[in-house]
């Protein structure tokens, strides 16, 4: 299957695109945005995913993180999908909440009605989504990382400790440490997969870490202006995963940071040649 191109922007001598497919997993159209580095005209280049938080598309990492600029100096393809489903007949929060429905997939695979059918953000960002990165793009799949933003930072630090032998690098943005421990993951993780709580732990990193999931190493970045910081966040729960693991865990509290795209704009760079220094040939 191939993707149709939405749109596609000339940026620091790459190319910025757009597209939308047909998606088995979710039964629903997808967007993701896809920058392709000069480098890629000459052969394959290493992938980084970037996933995004709450009430986020592919379009807020793709115009608001300054990502592409450094990308093109590491020779990185940088691959954004959508947070969740959308279209006619998709399921949303009955009350309108940000935290649940569109825009919340949360990265699981639902098993309660009605969102079984088509929040199967997972297997979508797990299988399905790679292969079609893999035929359509200059990707060298031998060669992935990826990191996240919020909701999209407990996904990739839940996705990388699922797969370590896939993904190289690893690292996040004030993510989501243990869904199972905060307000959001619990409304989540219940609304989609039910009261049984040892469901959640393969969707919860600090659970994936205590049942002995491993990854090489990992880089956060936590701003300690962050209003959600407390409540949500909890940064200190994958601190002490990581140490009683042994999991080298590189873990910077950024004075006066939010959790706004300002936050990730300022430490892009730095995340960015963290992967391309762990996905060299």
């Amino acid at each position: 299957m191939s993707f149709e191109t939405v749109s596609q922007s000339r940026c620091f001598n790459g190319t910025q695109f757009v597209y939308r497919h047909a998606s088995h997993e979710t039964g629903t159209p997808m967007r993701l945005a896809a920058y392709v580095p000069p480098q890629a005209e000459h052969g394959k280049a290493p992938v980084v995913w970037f996933l995004s938080g709450l009430t986020c598309t592919e379009e807020n990492f793709t115009v608001k993180a300054g990502a592409q600029r450094v990308a093109a100096e590491l020779g990185l393809i940088l691959i954004a999908p959508d947070t969740s489903p959308r279209g006619e007949g998709v399921p949303d929060d009955p009350e309108g909440a940000y935290d649940f429905g569109l825009g919340a997939g949360f990265y699981v695979d639902a098993i309660q009605e009605p969102w079984a059918k088509n929040y199967r953000m997972r297997s979508y960002i797990e299988r399905e989504l790679p292969a079609l990165v893999a035929e359509n793009l200059p990707a060298d799949m031998g060669r992935q990382g990826i990191m996240g933003h919020s909701m999209g930072g407990h996904g990739a630090l839940t996705i990388a400790l699922r797969n370590p032998d896939r993904f190289r690098a690893v690292s996040a943005f004030a993510p989501i440490a243990s869904p199972m421990n905060c307000p959001w993951g619990d409304k989540a993780l219940s609304g989609y997969l039910g009261p049984d709580c040892s469901t959640w732990r393969e969707y919860d990193a600090c659970a994936l870490i205590e049942d002995g999931a491993r990854v090489r190493d990992l880089l956060v970045d936590q701003g300690a202006a962050d209003s959600f910081l407390e409540t949500q966040l909890k940064p200190e729960l994958l601190e002490q995963a990581c140490v009683r693991a042994g999991i080298p865990l590189t873990l910077r509290r950024q004075h006066g940071y939010d959790h706004s795209y300002f936050f990730i704009g300022s430490f892009i760079e730095d995340h960015l040649r963290w992967h391309a220094e762990r996905l060299k040939a």
